[in-house]
Formats: C-alpha cells, structure tokens, sequence
C-alpha cells in the first residue's frame, strides 16, 4: 500500500524515475480498487463511483508511466504509443517490464540503488 500511496504523493511529478515495483504495484492495487468500486456501483445501481475513482487516477496514473519509462532510459513521450491499438500496449507492457538502467541516467539516479551516507568518526 505504501507503493500506491507514495505514487498519489507524486500526483503530478513528470520528472525523475520510478522502479518497476512502484509502478506495478500502482497497477495492481488501482486494478483491485477499480473492480471493488464497479461491484459496489453495481450493487448500487450506478457506474459514478468507478469514473469518479478512474478520473481521480489519472494524472498519477500517467505520471507515474512517464516516470517508469524515464528508469529504462525513455522519453515520457513514449506512452503515446499506447493510442496504437494492441501492437502499442504489448510495446509499453515490454518497456514498463524491462529493468531499470544501471546508473544515473538523462532523468536521475536510480531509484533501486541505495546511497549509504558516510559516517564520521
């Protein structure tokens, strides 16, 4: 949960990286939140929590893909392939699998590598 939480924070952050577990697990929980909401709305007789919950998403949503593609070394730009039906989602699901870049790279450091601070004697 602290995954999901940690990407919310980030609402709107377009800069810097994302791991690979920040993302899916970003994807995994909106997934179980989504199909919650729809059995609720379902139940209730109305679809208005699902869109409302879907719109609030959004833009962490695409952040959070921008930031993912950033760590393999992608432009944000990227994620527009996705408007190609199919053929561009099987590409952004293999870019999104992919591990990060070793390294600092054009958007940051890595977010997997830790930097331990010098203790002084």
């Amino acid at each position: 949960m602290d995954w999901y939480i940690a990407v919310l924070k980030k609402y709107v952050e377009f800069t810097g990286r994302a791991r690979r577990k920040e993302y899916w697990m970003f994807a995994l929980i909106s997934l179980v939140v989504s199909v919650a909401l729809g059995v609720v709305g379902r139940i209730l007789g109305t679809s208005a929590l699902s869109y409302l919950y879907s719109l609030a998403i959004l833009l962490p949503g695409i952040a959070v893909t921008i930031r993912r593609l950033h760590d393999t070394g992608r432009s944000g730009w990227m994620s527009l392939i996705g408007i190609i039906p199919v053929l561009g989602w099987i590409v952004l699901l293999v870019f999104m699998a992919q591990d990060s870049t070793p390294g600092t790279n054009q958007y940051g450091l890595n977010p997997k590598e830790t930097v331990v601070p010098a203790v002084l004697a």
